[in-house]
């Protein structure tokens, strides 16, 4: 459900930061997992989602189109225009380490687990793409661990603006990261303090790698 969620959100933030309205058509899904890094299946999950809350509308040998329904989309879009990337920085620094430290306290086996499997698939990924869906997948996976639903809501629509008003703006040098990619670490430094039971561990270690990405968005 996890790698659902997260090709959702990375759906939403493509359609608001590429401006699509109503009637628009998407592109192909080809296309949309190259953009997204996400696979076919959790694309079409994604887009059935969507259809189901009237977003979107599929015509056989046509294409996928938006529909006139989404107000919230538009209105997503809308503040993302009105966003900058130190914005939403700030408000990561203010919510994420809180939300660790939240994991931290209500994790259950399961959700550790899963942490530890997302964060050495993001090792593995082919991909730039690749790894910044599974970014999101981890960070997603982070707040469904400290058990709110309300901290959930509030994490993904973060994603969402994130997403928009980072898409398609960071220069990257080489096809994937490296093997030392600092957030590598990070989060393996994230999920040992979660399942360790340390609060204070977990909201620090969060906090040390948003100062991580901070610093690389606005280097130079």
């Amino acid at each position: 459900m996890a790698t659902e969620t997260a090709a959702l959100v990375h759906l939403r933030a493509f359609i608001a930061d590429r401006g699509f309205g109503p009637g628009d058509r998407l592109p192909p899904e080809r296309s949309l997992c190259a953009e997204l890094g996400v696979g076919r299946a959790d694309l079409r999950r994604a887009l059935e989602a969507m259809e189901r809350e009237g977003a979107l509308w599929r015509h056989v040998g046509k294409g996928t189109f938006l529909s006139d329904r989404d107000a919230a989309a538009d209105d997503m879009s809308a503040l993302a225009k009105r966003l900058s990337p130190a914005d939403i920085a700030r408000a990561r620094f203010a919510l994420e380490p809180a939300i660790a430290r939240e994991a931290a306290l209500h994790a259950t086996a399961e959700d550790i687990a899963g942490l530890r499997a997302t964060a050495m698939r993001a090792r593995k990924a082919a991909t730039w793409r690749e790894y910044e869906a599974l970014d999101t997948q981890f960070h997603r996976e982070v707040a469904e661990a400290a058990g709110s639903l309300a901290l959930l809501a509030l994490a993904d629509q973060l994603t969402t603006l994130r997403r928009a008003v980072a898409w398609g703006r960071r220069d990257r040098l080489g096809a994937r990261p490296p093997a030392d990619h600092p957030s590598f670490q990070e989060h393996d430094l994230i999920v040992a303090a979660i399942a360790s039971r340390e609060p204070d561990g977990a909201q620090d270690a969060m906090r040390a790698h948003l100062r991580t990405v901070a610093d690389k968005l606005f280097a130079g």
